[in-house]
């Protein structure tokens, strides 16, 4: 089987890599990629949201399948491209991708489907915006109403920064969705979804705020690891039977079938699981952990995902122990990142790449904001932190910041249900 992964970030540098472990995996091809992936896979340019220009780089390499990484392209139909061309792809039509692409329509399949989730109100217009901030707090969130890459949220006590957030976003054309704050510790569940058909991965947990101890503004994500040990037996089944599969049904009875990837970002409270958001594809960082404790091979999966035979798969198969990702990000990142700096010891067993580029001179240089993803495993998670920090002790990248504390709560059992 030949595929193509559309994408640049480290999400897919780690499909590709648990794709080229699958023995039903012949050839691999990636667009636009980046210079780390290029030791993994052949490297094509391509407008990866203009689906005809996906569809003809797809027949050009022979693709038998199709995986579609970042939300954009889906969101304004890739997938629905590839499919009326005849060609298999991983990920969702347009119309199920709203469930990322527009938060209302979200909080409307979850309405319809008995699904717990925050109480939320869409402001449209900024005269109404004060009056509907204060049926909101002690804790504000304030949302960008459509997608915004993880860094269009603000969770805050102070109202003016509340404020401030939600006019910025209006000033900009952008509706803005204010929620309740749900309390409790957050989990990443990923599912495969092929219809009522719901497959799910290990659970994880992203560090969303750019600093240790959770400071700073929300990013795209600093790290991740799994399983959790702190998540009580049982967890994940009662998020699929609560969640993830009344959401696919309530899809399929709207004539919107989910096909790919169905994440669920979940508050784990004292009543059970409540959605923050739902994302319609892998999510980075949390897919560099998950993928790195998969035995399962991933090219067939997905393939049956795809072709709506997901149910005739096997149970997954899951390597023991713990993973750990920790990203490191650009100087100035989740701010306009400083870019251009060379990197050293990025080519390592356990590194994967996100912003970088190769430049004429075959040097690796910074070409994003969050660089590189470096990956531990080991029998638990201390020793895959450990593994983690140790390979990412011999990176240099001048400016570069990152968090040193991915997974540590957990390590010291600060996390409670």
């Amino acid at each position: 089987m030949r595929v193509l992964v559309i994408g640049s970030g480290a999400r897919e540098h780690a499909l590709l890599l648990a794709l080229a472990s699958d023995p039903g995996v012949t050839e691999l091809f990636c667009a636009p990629g980046n210079a780390g992936i290029a030791a993994v896979a052949t490297v094509r340019e391509v407008d990866a949201s203009h689906g005809p220009a996906v569809v003809e780089l797809a027949k050009e390499v022979g693709a038998d399948l199709v995986v579609v990484g970042p939300e954009v392209p889906l969101v304004l139909g890739v997938a629905d491209a590839l499919r009326a061309a005849g060609i298999a792809c991983f990920g969702p039509s347009a119309d199920a991708a709203r469930i990322e692409g527009s938060k209302a329509f979200a909080k409307d399949v979850m309405a319809a489907a008995g699904v717990r989730t925050a109480h939320s109100e869409i402001v449209d217009n900024p005269a109404k915006l004060d009056s509907a901030l204060d049926r909101f707090g002690p804790n504000w969130v304030v949302k960008d109403d459509g997608l915004a890459a993880g860094k269009g949220v603000v969770v805050t006590t102070d109202r003016a920064a509340a404020r401030d957030h939600a006019a910025e976003l209006l000033e900009n054309g952008h509706p803005v969705l204010l929620e309740s704050f749900l309390d409790g510790p957050e989990v990443s569940l990923f599912c495969l979804v092929d219809g009522e058909t719901v497959v799910p991965l290990l659970p994880a947990q992203d560090h969303k705020r750019v600093g240790d101890n959770d400071a700073g503004p929300n990013t795209g994500g600093m790290g991740a690891y799994t399983p959790l040990p702190w998540l009580p037996e049982g967890s994940v089944e009662r998020i699929v039977d609560e969640v993830v599969a009344p959401v696919a049904a309530e899809l399929v009875r709207r004539g919107s079938g989910f096909s790919g990837l169905l994440y669920a970002g979940l508050a784990i409270g004292k009543e059970g699981p409540a959605v923050v958001e739902f994302n319609c594809r892998f999510g980075d960082p949390e897919t560099q952990a998950v993928l790195a404790l998969l035995e399962s091979p991933l090219g067939e999966l997905l393939h049956a995902t795809a072709t709506g035979t997901l149910a005739d798969q096997p149970a997954l198969r899951w390597r023991d122990g713990a993973a750990v990702a920790v990203v490191i990000a650009a100087e100035n990142y989740p701010g306009t990142p400083r870019t251009g700096d060379v990197i050293s010891g990025s080519d390592a067993e356990g590194v994967l790449h996100a912003g970088t580029a190769r430049r004429d001179d075959g040097a690796i240089v910074s070409a994003g904001g969050r660089v590189l993803s470096v990956i531990g495993t080991g029998a638990d998670l201390l020793a895959a932190r450990d593994e983690a920090y140790q390979r990412l002790a011999a990176i240099k990248l001048p400016g570069s910041h990152f968090r040193t504390d991915i997974g540590l709560a957990a390590v010291l059992g600060r996390i409670t249900v």
